[in-house]
């Protein structure tokens, strides 16, 4: 019975992400783009829990820290990009 419940969520979060997925595409603006794909990370993140109840594992708890770290690093790259136009400051170091 909780089988149907995991696969049941497994779909709806499949779904979230062709949402997510439309609106990185489409847009309109560069900040609708990147919280698509902050929110494609954390759904992708939210399906791998899943997973992992569905299989009744913990192998794939890294993969869950891993995409978090990666999702929140992604995210603050882009919106430092955003704000400033570079990630990396032309500068001296002196």
């Amino acid at each position: 019975m909780i089988n149907v419940f995991l696969n049941l969520a497994l779909a709806i979060l499949a779904l979230a992400v062709l949402g997510c997925a439309y609106r990185l595409i489409v847009g309109p603006s560069r900040s609708d783009r990147i919280a698509a794909l902050d929110t494609i990370g954390i759904v992708l993140l939210a399906m791998v829990a899943v997973l992992c109840m569905r299989l009744d594992t913990q192998a794939l708890t890294e993969i869950i820290l891993v995409i978090g770290i990666l999702t929140f690093i992604g995210t603050t790259v882009l919106a430092r990009y955003i704000e400033r136009g570079s990630v990396i400051e032309d500068g001296d170091d002196r």
